[in-house]
């Protein structure tokens, strides 16, 4: 029985990680060893950011409600208590949305919390 090997799987399983390394600088992109590393590292900072992108989109919503609440005399926190007691269920994706593209209604709901 003739001996079994393993080139084209580890030609395949190189070339996938060459791969995914296209357009790396330098060396990162030519050699497997660097490209392998590369790439790992690249797959952790991704699941890791995926997280990380949602805080930071809270993050934006909360200051640019904040600005525009304080516009209308109230604070960020009076405003989302205010919101709570009314029983107004707006998220703060919307109420963001609202202050930045449309502050005539933003303006309203500030007043109608008040």
């Amino acid at each position: 029985m003739p001996r079994a090997n393993t080139r084209v799987a580890s030609r395949n399983r190189r070339k996938k990680v060459l791969k995914a390394a296209k357009g790396y600088w330098g060396r990162r992109s030519k050699l497997i060893e660097s490209a392998y590393d590369a790439t790992k590292k690249a797959g952790q900072y991704a699941y890791r950011d995926r997280k990380v992108k949602k805080r930071k989109f809270r993050e934006l919503w909360i200051i640019r409600i904040n600005a525009a609440a304080r516009l209308n005399g109230l604070s960020y926190s009076d405003f989302m208590h205010k919101l709570s007691l009314k029983n107004i269920d707006l998220d703060r994706k919307v109420l963001a949305s609202m202050a930045v593209e449309d502050p005539e209604g933003f303006k309203k709901l500030v007043e109608s919390v008040k």
